[in-house]
């Protein structure tokens, strides 16, 4: 089975850095509410106490990102990646489940279920 997300050797060096600053676990990948497209991609840092047993989980290359229950659905297929720029670093996400991004590129739509 393929797994949910993939992460770019960069994406998976940096949640392995923030996961040995925080000392974490994992960190946890979901959606939320919010942003001129209506939703927005939420990384937080969890404990091993916090780990939900229906989080999906990716690892590797020593990094490891759970996948909120709620928002697997619409993640499944999503590439990770993260970006050093000059202005601006981050994560980015190139989910082909996307149908419409605002123009800063913060928040998301996918389509209305059938």
């Amino acid at each position: 089975m393929s797994q949910p997300v993939t992460l770019t050797p960069a994406a998976a060096a940096e949640i392995r850095r923030l996961m040995e600053r925080e000392n974490a676990h994992a960190l946890r990948l979901g959606l939320k509410k919010g942003g001129c497209a209506g939703m927005e991609y939420t990384l937080e840092v969890v404990t091993e106490a916090e780990v939900d047993p229906m989080d999906a989980a990716v690892e590797q290359d020593g990094a490891r990102v759970l996948i909120a229950p709620m928002a697997q659905m619409f993640l499944f297929g999503t590439r990770i990646d993260y970006a050093i720029g000059v202005v601006e670093s981050g994560f980015r996400f190139d989910n082909p489940n996307v149908v419409e991004a605002c123009g800063c590129g913060e928040s998301i739509k996918f389509s209305d279920p059938a």
